[in-house]
């Protein structure tokens, strides 16, 4: 059986998980908050291509500690992560960490968020944005799915 681990996005512990059982919204072993809905996911080099291939939608943010429109950008992604739980799910990727991950999406500057749906790129925007900007440009990227 494949599995992935991801950290919890609550409580910061490490969870693993079946492959085959992402779709059934599983909860933290510790704390017991979902683990893939209401709060952005840890992306990593183990978990990304799992969850780039997932029915659902993904949001990715490639972003940074040392950058600060990454950090300032940060409460928006996290707002908008809690209001679309359930629908779509939101990746932070954190480029010196995954540096692998980012030359593989050609990542040249950050923040870069990427919308996919079933492992395809349905759009790409460069750069933090209001949350009001944030939503609408979201709702046009998801349409084209």
């Amino acid at each position: 059986m494949s599995t992935i681990t991801t950290r919890c996005p609550h409580c910061q512990g490490m969870n693993r998980l079946p492959v085959d059982r992402i779709a059934e919204s599983p909860n933290c072993g510790r704390c017991k908050s979902p683990l893939l809905d209401g709060a952005p996911i840890e992306g990593t080099a183990d978990n990304f291509s799992t969850l780039l291939n997932s029915e659902q939608p993904i949001v990715v943010d490639f972003w940074a500690t040392w950058c600060n429109p990454c950090i300032g950008f940060s409460p928006v992604f996290q707002q908008v992560a809690e209001e679309r739980q359930g629908n779509v799910r939101f990746v932070k990727i954190d480029t010196e960490a995954q540096q692998q991950l980012a030359a593989q999406f050609q990542i040249r500057s950050i923040p870069t968020i990427i919308v996919f749906k079933g492992g395809q790129r349905l759009d790409t925007i460069n750069g933090a944005l209001p949350k009001s900007q944030f939503d609408q440009w979201l709702n046009q990227a998801l349409s084209k799915g």
